[in-house]
């Protein structure tokens, strides 16, 4: 009875546009894009939760606490940033993939004069980053609503960082993955630049080691730091052969954390997870469009 009672005010709450609660999360929405299935949830202690779902899982995207830009609840989040102690002064930055805006909020509040430019192809998604996660644009925040490869393709302007942030652990678009999508993310990141890139292991990511071969045939250097306690790999991919070390880079992404005033050090996450990619496993292959999965397959 008491079950049945609970599933009629789960309808009910749906038909009134009301919260339901999913657990200890209240669902504040939920809906069906053209790209993704949307849920957007609260917790008791204010922190906001963007999930799309993937197959029978449905995978976190954003956590954010509403009203607090300098909170970074997911771990992945640090790690991508250790690509400012490559560019510690950007001019313009980009940032592939919204979610719920966490990133280049993030970005946008220690870097205030900084042009930000994030492309996201799903105006849905943007829908909810704005109602939902405080996600606010401006003239030197800009969301651009169209297709990651085309705008990079498109090579309107160059870039000192580029945050890759579309990949998934399972559903990788493997268009923005290939040899030659990143040879055009190569075009236009700065000589000097780094390309961040949120990968996801071996365990969730069968992509994962040709992910890596194909990122070491494009750029000249290649950085893997992992996070820890996550199943995320940060690639820091550069266009130059000037190389570092863990410990010059440990050094670097310090004086960042601390010169802006995080709430954290990211110091000890590069001399913790610093890696070199590892040889190259036998599976391994580069990635190229004319290998990309049939719709039907």
């Amino acid at each position: 009875m008491k079950k049945h009672r609970h599933f009629i005010l789960g309808l009910l709450a749906i038909a009134l546009g009301c919260t339901q609660v999913q657990g200890e999360q209240r669902i504040l929405y939920r809906s069906t894009s053209a790209y993704n299935n949307i849920l957007v949830t609260e917790d008791d202690q204010g922190l906001r939760t963007l999930s799309f779902d993937a197959g029978r899982r449905r995978l976190r995207q954003s956590v954010a606490k509403v009203g607090d830009p300098e909170h970074l609840e997911l771990p992945y989040l640090k790690g991508m940033l250790v690509g400012l102690a490559f560019a510690p002064k950007p001019e313009r930055m980009l940032v592939i993939g919204l979610g719920g805006g966490t990133l280049p909020t993030f970005l946008h509040r220690y870097y205030p004069q900084t042009t930000i430019d994030v492309v996201e192809i799903d105006p849905e998604v943007v829908h909810v980053a704005r109602t939902y996660f405080a996600f606010r644009p401006d003239a030197h925040l800009r969301v651009h609503v169209e297709d990651g490869r085309k705008f990079i393709e498109e090579g309107r302007r160059s870039y000192d960082i580029i945050f890759l942030d579309a990949y998934g652990p399972e559903a990788i678009p493997f268009r923005l993955a290939t040899r030659e999508f990143l040879l055009a993310v190569r075009r236009v990141v700065t000589p000097e630049g780094v390309v961040v890139a949120n990968v996801h292991s071996a365990y969730s990511n069968p992509l994962y080691d040709s992910m890596v071969q194909t990122y070491q045939d494009v750029f000249d250097d290649l950085i893997i730091v992992e996070v820890p306690g996550a199943g995320n790999r940060i690639f820091l991919a550069k266009p130059s052969p000037q190389r570092v070390d863990g410990t010059e880079l440990a050094q670097r992404a310090g004086k960042v954390a601390t010169e802006k005033g995080f709430r954290f050090d990211m110091a000890p996450l590069v001399a913790n997870g610093f890696r070199r990619p590892p040889s190259a496993s036998p599976a391994a292959r580069v990635l190229l469009d004319a290998d990309a999965p049939r719709e039907n397959d």
